[in-house]
């Protein structure tokens, strides 16, 4: 359950003002996909994911939840892309709810093998687009050459890198907020 408080925008449908052009060749896409999540990403693989999430949230109070998506289901592909549906899950998945706004969602598409990054406004305010844009495009380039698991870890190493910069004050362990091991869809 979601709930929201004044200062919390809740993103379970796109947003008004962020208006995705319809895609019917976007929506073919991801009919056709064929599910392949657990194919790319082993019992192995997750463990290790987990392990650089776990590594990557030491020393501050970032929260980072990965998730892994094969294709957009079928009902929202004609009307969202893949930015869109890494905001919806940002928001269903409650990553906005850490108590200092430190949650950070890496969202994989395998089907249009895109990465996109969310991330809270505590950290918004104090981070540049652009190295969340960098992080994208180097995971995209390993994507690219069926490097999954080394994308995915690299990635998550490098938001821990930055989480680490803006933190610049070091916390004991704290509770971790959100799970570590990444969410498999479809």
């Amino acid at each position: 359950m979601v709930t929201t408080t004044d200062t919390t925008e809740i993103i379970t449908e796109p947003k008004l003002q962020e208006q995705v052009q319809p895609s019917f060749k976007r929506w073919l896409k991801h009919f056709f996909y064929m599910p392949a999540s657990k194919r790319y990403f082993t019992k192995q693989d997750q463990f290790a994911i987990a392990q650089a999430v776990k590594s990557a949230e030491e020393g501050h109070v970032g929260e980072i939840q990965v998730v892994i998506e094969g294709y957009i289901p079928c009902g929202q592909a004609y009307h969202q892309d893949t930015r869109l549906r890494a905001q919806q899950l940002f928001a269903e998945l409650g990553v906005w709810d850490t108590e200092q706004n430190s949650g950070v969602l890496l969202y994989l598409n395998l089907c249009e093998q895109k990465v996109e990054i969310v991330i809270d406004r505590g950290i918004n305010q104090a981070t540049e687009q652009q190295e969340w844009q960098n992080i994208c495009q180097q995971m995209v380039g390993e994507l690219k050459n069926k490097k999954y698991r080394e994308a995915v870890i690299q990635g998550v190493t490098e938001i821990g890198t930055i989480l680490n910069l803006y933190y610049d004050h070091k916390f004991e362990d704290q509770a971790n907020e959100l799970k570590n091991s990444p969410i498999i869809l479809n």
